[in-house]
């Protein structure tokens, strides 16, 4: 009869909804298969994903979200709706309360879109919340004493850096360097050293299984991998290893480093001396590859410790929020 408040982690790569009371309930990726002659939506999420890159010409799969933001507004309303309906979490008269999460420095058009697109799918009031702060408190963080924290949140289109104190954001900064960038140096490392041409999915099934960011941290692993000779056009395996990788992600990965000392420069003493006892916290997906922990940590000199469950912190963060949804709803 009534509706429930929901909490959505609108992700560049998965989209996560915890529902009060229930839970993560969807974890799906953020993709939409589109006709492009009729314009109709075919499939949406894992089932739209298995379609990337294998598709004919009049069937497009998107990504309708790039860098944390939206890039395509009517996919991401279709997205949306189908995982609302999918869940039914419309109640019989009213409609669902809806938190989302969204990156640290976005602007107030694209703030705008993203509360449209969840009005329009079917949301009666729209919140949103700064995701490193969503995710700090998925990972378990106080962020509501006077004391600093500070985490460092790697999704699959920005990173975000924040200290966090008295339930705020104190400093902040947010690139557009994350997962979808590692795939894709990994794909043009690749192209470059071996002249083969690999899909997206290859490159991200690369970094997951073999790949590290710190070749001290002792994995060295090989993995053979399939695509397109540029030369001859004919498919062709090679082999690759580990330190290959982390050859490849050296760039992007000094930038994601950088912008954590950046922050850690702009933060408080007070907060600077509760970070050394406290240490940094990593979420999202990047906290999985190999060696980022101990990066950070060489780097930063303080202590870093991964998230218990890294990929599902907002999503979590959004739930414990909810609960307090009333505290939330007053503040905004």
């Amino acid at each position: 009869m009534f509706s429930k408040d929901i909490g959505i982690d609108l992700g560049t790569a998965n989209v996560l909804i915890h529902v009060k009371g229930k839970g993560i309930v969807l974890n799906e990726p953020s993709v939409v298969a589109i006709d492009k002659r009729t314009n109709k939506v075919l499939a949406v999420g894992e089932e739209a994903r298995q379609m990337v890159g294998r598709t004919p010409g009049n069937i497009v799969a998107i990504r309708p979200l790039k860098d944390g933001v939206i890039a395509d507004f009517d996919s991401t309303e279709e997205m949306l709706r189908y995982f609302l309906n999918k869940l039914d979490v419309k109640g019989f008269l009213a409609k669902p309360r809806i938190l989302i999460c969204c990156p640290t420095n976005i602007t107030s058009v694209e703030q705008k879109a993203i509360r449209e697109a969840a009005e329009k799918s079917g949301g009666k009031k729209v919140f949103l919340e700064e995701e490193p702060k969503v995710a700090a408190i998925g990972a378990g963080m106080d962020i509501f004493q006077p004391s600093g924290n500070m985490v460092v949140d790697i999704g699959g289109g920005t990173t975000d850096v924040a200290v966090l104190s008295m339930g705020d954001i104190v400093t902040s900064e947010s690139i557009k360097v994350a997962g979808d960038v590692f795939d894709n140096d990994i794909l043009q490392y690749i192209k470059r050293q071996y002249k083969l041409l690999i899909g997206e999915r290859t490159a991200e099934q690369v970094k997951i299984t073999i790949g590290t960011v710190f070749p001290q941290a002792g994995r060295n692993e090989k993995m053979d991998i399939r695509g397109r000779d540029m030369v001859t056009g004919l498919p062709r395996t090679i082999e690759i290893e580990s330190s290959e990788i982390a050859r490849a992600l050296h760039e992007s990965v000094g930038m994601i480093v950088q912008s954590a000392k950046n922050v850690l420069e702009k933060t408080p003493p007070e907060l600077s001396a509760d970070i050394i006892d406290r240490g940094v916290i990593i979420t999202g997906g990047g906290a999985l590859l190999h060696g980022m922990d101990q990066l950070l940590m060489e780097e930063l000199k303080v202590p870093v410790f991964i998230a218990e469950n890294p990929m599902d912190c907002v999503a979590i963060g959004t739930g414990i929020m909810l609960d307090n949804i009333d505290r939330v709803a007053s503040k905004i």
